[in-house]
């Protein structure tokens, strides 16, 4: 059967949206092995650590860097899924590395992921929050949206969609007409999935974890704006908070983290599977 995927493209491709032909069809090769077989069958879970390389992230008060806390909770997450043997794991980077966000996205496109999850542990944007003990706390997760929930999620966004300025590179920002047509090429299943994972993986979180205020946001971040593939973002704390920076440099919370947002995985999975 013909993925979702194939058809989106045929659809591009026949409006002149995509410049590149369709890739030829692969020559015949022999049957893979039983047990490869069954592993290629397994739902692929694409986590995205934010930031690297050139490009730090949020720097806590304690000089804690968001790239290594977050590359750290998506190896833990990866050891957890893979232990558990229902899903197959790739990662946006495995290492300090800088990844521009448009590729973030096409890593996941390419592997025709089953959903796709990026990591983050932000600083509250400035004028959005007191700093120090005062300041926001806590986990959320956020789903793509032409409109921010909220001005905070609006600035989260335009904060995390410039990094790859970054990271040394220096594109145009992509037009407003040109983000409405993406978004309108979002399937309906698409975001609807998007959103099923958002609730799955709160609710996961909820019982663990201290949440953020409404826990659930929405705003335009670019790593969300595959056509195809399920995505949220995750934020597991905030370093501009002195007890959540605290908190994340501990394995133990990591690992904590990691356990949560697993269990969130396989409820979306698993729900996934079964329909």
């Amino acid at each position: 059967m013909r993925s979702r995927r194939y058809f989106l493209g045929v659809m591009l491709a026949g409006a002149g949206a995509m410049p590149a032909a369709m890739p030829a069809l692969a020559a015949p090769r022999r049957a893979a092995p039983p047990e490869r077989a069954s592993r290629a069958a397994l739902p692929l879970v694409v986590l995205d650590p934010g930031h690297g390389g050139a490009d730090p992230g949020a720097v806590g008060q304690a000089g804690t860097l968001e790239k290594r806390v977050v590359l750290a909770v998506a190896q833990e997450l990866r050891r957890r899924l893979e232990a558990g043997g229902r899903v197959r794991v790739a990662l946006t980077r495995n290492r300090d590395v800088f990844v521009p966000l448009a590729e973030r996205v096409a890593i996941a496109r390419r592997q025709e992921a089953a959903l796709f999850l990026s990591i983050h542990a932000d600083s509250a944007p400035p004028g959005h929050g007191a700093q120090g003990r005062d300041a926001p706390r806590g986990a959320s997760i956020y789903t793509l949206a032409e409109t921010a929930s909220d001005p905070f999620s609006a600035a989260l966004a335009r904060r995390e969609n410039m990094a790859d300025q970054a990271g040394g590179l220096r594109l145009p920002s992509v037009p407003p007409d040109v983000q409405r047509i993406l978004l309108s090429l979002m399937r309906a299943e698409t975001r609807q999935s998007s959103e099923r994972l958002a609730r799955q993986t709160m609710q996961a979180m909820a019982g663990d974890l201290p949440l953020l205020s409404n826990p659930h946001r929405r705003a335009g971040f670019v790593v969300l704006k595959a056509p195809d593939v399920p995505s949220a973002l995750v934020e597991i704390g905030f370093l501009s908070h002195p007890a959540d920076e605290a908190l994340l440099n501990r394995p133990a919370w990591r690992a904590r983290v990691a356990d949560s947002l697993a269990d969130g995985v396989h409820a979306f999975v698993g729900r996934r599977v079964a329909t």
